[in-house]
Order: C-alpha cells, then structure tokens, then sequence
C-alpha cells in the first residue's frame, strides 16, 4: 500500500469516507496496525498510563516520546505517522516548540506532530505549520490539561462550554492544523463542528458524525485493564490469553513436559 498523507485524510473527508487512527507505541504493534490497514497511528503520550504504569500523561518525557516513535516509524510501511508532542515540549515558547515539534520529524521519522490545546495554542501551531510541520489538533477533553479540568471529563455539556470548544475548533483550523481530535464531547457537538470544519475531525468519546475515529490500542485489545472509559469497544482480551499461555509454560516447565525432545537439540 502507498503511503498515506495528510492530503488522503482531505480526500477521505471529501468522499464522507471514514479515517481510522490508532495508538502503537513499538515496532510489533505498529506492524500488525499497519498491516491492518489504519490510516494514521498515533505513537500517543498515552504510554505514560499504558505502557509506562504511571497515572497521567503528564511525566512523559520528550525523549521517550522520541524513542517510541523512532521504533513506530521504523515498522511503518503506509499509515502516517504522527508523534504526540509531552506535557512542556511547547507550552513554554514558541521556540521550544517548533525546535521539538522539528525532532519528531528530523530523529524519529513522524510525518506530523500532535499537539493540545485550541484558542491558546493557535499561534503555536501556527509557527509550527510555518516551519513545514504537519500538526494535528487535539481539543475537548485534554489530558494535558487534566488538572485545570478537574479530572477526566466530558467538555461541552453546557452552553458555555459549547462555545469555548467551537472557538477552539475554528481557532485550531484557522491556525493551520491538518485535522484536529475532539475527546469526550458530545455527539451533537461534534457532529457540530465536523460539518462546519474544512478540515478532518477525528473523534475519541465524540460519537459518530466525526470524519474518523481513535482508540489507544491496548483498550481495543484488553491489554490495558485499570479503567475502562465509556467510549471504548474492546475487540479482544488478550491479556486473559496472555495470562493463560505464561501460567501453561509454568506448568509444563514445573511438571518437566516441557522442553520435551520436540523442542531439544540432539
């Protein structure tokens, strides 16, 4: 399959036909969502609570975001790439964040950057799109900001609120960004604002009407097991099959069966 680019998601948008994005956060998962066929993978800060163990985003470092989407890009034959930029990688100056934004692409191989925030982060989007670098928005419930929000919660419930997601919206469009996430929203006020948008709309907890949709990974496989937010369709549960094939090796190594001659050199 061709590579995809940022143009496919406008087309896609244009025909009303669905974007698909999903988190992987090494070279064995990128390869099987790869060769699933999922238009973007998003080596998300997430990893933090999925990978990492921690309870927030907020400890993820720039160099580990780095490091993941060095081995992403690596297994990535078709889906874009995009690196999610970590808490302070561009909230303190514009300066910091083109020349982090720029490390995404320039040392780990992402053909874009992710980034949250909308009114406030306008102009630093658009210092990053000015330096050649594709940015995706990310606005509603944003988990950067999961402090100043009282927790993880769904934006946009009153009429206020409303209209501080839809400025952020126009804001991260007019600002530059190629598509923008809307998280933990309402389905009206996402269905809202992907009709109104020139540019794709990628949900997250924003129900149907967005032009795509996103899970992290280890949700939709039942590998991550803390919580399980409202919003997330688990396709499998591969952490009881892992479980069971670790506590079967234990068996037969305990018993001796294994390793039998089958499994020996002579």
């Amino acid at each position: 399959m061709p590579k995809t680019t940022i143009l496919d998601l406008y087309k896609k948008k244009a025909e009303a036909k669905k974007i698909t994005m999903l988190t992987a956060y090494d070279y064995p998962t990128a390869q099987i969502v790869d060769q699933a066929g999922i238009d973007v993978i998003l080596v998300g800060d997430s990893l933090g609570m999925v990978v990492q163990g921690v309870t927030s985003t907020l400890p993820v470092t720039m160099e580990e975001m780095l490091y993941h989407t060095k081995i992403v890009s690596r297994a990535t034959q078709s889906a874009l790439v995009v690196g999610d930029m970590p808490f302070l990688s561009y909230q303190t100056s514009i300066e910091d964040a083109v020349r982090n934004a720029g490390r995404f692409l320039k040392e780990a191989g992402a053909e874009a950057v992710k980034l949250e925030g909308g009114v406030q982060m306008a102009d630093v989007i658009r210092a990053i799109v000015a330096a050649g670098i594709p940015v995706m928005g990310h606005i509603g419930l944003t988990p950067q900001y999961v402090h100043a929000l009282g927790g993880y919660k769904v934006q946009g419930k009153d009429e206020a609120a409303r209209e501080k997601i839809l400025a952020d919206a126009r804001a991260v469009q007019d600002a530059g960004a190629f598509s923008v996430v809307l998280e933990a929203t309402p389905s009206s006020l996402a269905k809202e604002i992907s009709e109104a948008a020139t540019i794709p709309t990628i949900g997250i907890g924003a129900g149907p009407d967005c032009d795509g949709q996103v899970l992290v990974l280890h949700d939709l496989l039942g590998l991550f097991d803390r919580f399980t937010p409202k919003f997330v369709k688990q396709y499998a549960r591969l952490k009881d099959q892992a479980l069971k094939a670790v506590k079967d090796f234990k068996q037969d190594v305990d018993s001796g069966s294994f390793p039998s001659k089958e499994h020996s050199f002579q």
